[in-house]
């Protein structure tokens, strides 16, 4: 304000108003030594992309690995479609250091959201609704690999599914609300690729 005063209002510029230094220094600062900034990995594509996707709960404003206990390290059933149970590094940052899965995106809140295909009346449709963990668990949801008739509908009377809190039970066809896009949408682009991963001894 005192700046403006003493300029000349006709040959003002932005540059004679705001000091730029600090905003210069803040945001070196961020990508010089900050804990979230990091040099990519590309060592071949998968690892860029691996790294590109990389959900990090230590840095600033996040917790530290000393004080970080087996509850939050531990897998939870809001991380379906959202982070892969299965890509986390071993030793201290365990659970900590985590990856995205594979059909999961960030909202305009930042919360990571997994899409579902609407089911209306036991019939599948092609409406593909992206859900929070919080707005998923108030519906009912069928596995991907649920057997179809060619029209959308199921083929068996009662269907496995998850509800609230993760709970699997079987449900009648019509009490469905969504099914998955996809048997790949719980694990990541890297773990997908992995041949065979319900029979992987490690996991």
């Amino acid at each position: 304000r005192e700046r403006m005063t003493t300029q000349d209002v006709e040959a003002i510029t932005p540059q004679t108003l705001i000091n730029i230094r600090p905003v210069v220094a803040s945001i070196k600062e961020f990508f010089g030594t900050s804990q979230l900034s990091q040099f990519m990995d590309q060592i071949n594509p998968l690892a860029g992309l691996t790294h590109k996707r990389r959900l990090n709960a230590l840095g600033p404003g996040g917790l530290s690995r000393e004080r970080a206990g087996f509850e939050v390290r531990d897998v939870h059933p809001s991380h379906y479609g959202r982070m892969c149970p299965i890509e986390s590094p071993e030793g201290p940052n365990i659970g900590l250091i985590g990856s995205l899965a594979s059909y999961g995106r960030l909202n305009a809140f930042g919360f990571v959201e997994t899409p579902y295909r609407k089911v209306v009346d036991g019939k599948v449709t092609d409406q593909v609704d992206y859900l929070t963990a919080d707005e998923e668990d108030r519906f009912v949801k069928a596995q991907a690999n649920t057997v179809l008739n060619p029209d959308g509908s199921f083929a068996e009377a009662r269907v496995l599914v998850r509800t609230k809190g993760g709970e699997t039970e079987l449900m009648r066809a019509e009490e469905v609300d969504y099914i998955d896009v996809s048997p790949r949408q719980m694990v990541s682009v890297a773990t997908a690729m992995i041949p065979f991963l319900e029979h992987d001894d490690a996991n």
